[in-house]
């Protein structure tokens, strides 16, 4: 964990210096925090620091960079295996503690970004193509990665009977699989398309 925390330290204040927060050593706490929870695995500051350290690859390709780096940092801040709102409630966490400090039209376009996440649909808007295909960078990891990611994911599920579990897993990854274009943006469909199918074709025993 504290390998982390320097770099996403870093790159908090800087959305500070851009931002002006009120109180951003308050809110970086409770967003530590949030990510440190007892139930996380795999959605955890090591998830959030994997999409931030990515972002710095095409940073230069987005409209706001700011606010992409903004919606990264609060789309899992609410996550509970059980609850199926994790983003709206995280998109309603995101106002809660920063509509003082920010426009009408930037906390809208990012709660909207954020509540995105869930469904991961079609869009034609870049900046939230690149936040939706970072949250599914995961899926092209290297092969030591991704098998570690999906013992997190199996973790975060351990309530669920273990055979449900396959059944739905495997389900899900299927999906992904059978998706003609798993990434939204020409740069991860370049540079994550081929090593993400590669992946869910071996975990999927295809």
């Amino acid at each position: 964990m504290q390998q982390y925390l320097s770099i996403l330290e870093k790159s908090w204040f800087e959305l500070h210096q851009h931002y002006h927060f009120s109180e951003p050593q308050k809110v970086f706490n409770k967003l530590i925090a949030a990510y440190s929870e007892k139930q996380r695995a795999y959605h955890t500051i090591q998830h959030l620091y994997e999409c931030l350290v990515l972002l710095e690859f095409i940073r230069a390709d987005l409209h706001d960079a700011n606010a992409v780096v903004l919606a990264l940092w609060f789309h899992d801040v609410i996550y509970d295996p059980q609850a199926k709102d994790n983003e709206l409630q995280s998109a309603e966490l995101f106002e809660q503690y920063l509509v003082q400090d920010l426009s009408i039209d930037i906390v809208q376009k990012i709660k909207r970004w954020i509540i995105a996440t869930q469904k991961h649909e079609l869009t034609d808007e870049l900046d939230l193509q690149f936040v939706l295909d970072i949250d599914l960078a995961i899926l092209a990891a290297s092969v030591e990665r991704f098998a570690e990611y999906e013992q997190q994911i199996q973790q975060e599920y351990a309530w669920v009977d273990p055979e449900i579990y396959f059944i739905k897993r495997e389900e899900v990854l299927a999906h992904f699989y059978q998706t003609e274009s798993l990434y939204q943006t020409e740069y991860f469909q370049q540079s994550f398309e081929q090593k993400a199918k590669q992946n869910l074709k071996r975990s999927l025993n295809i």
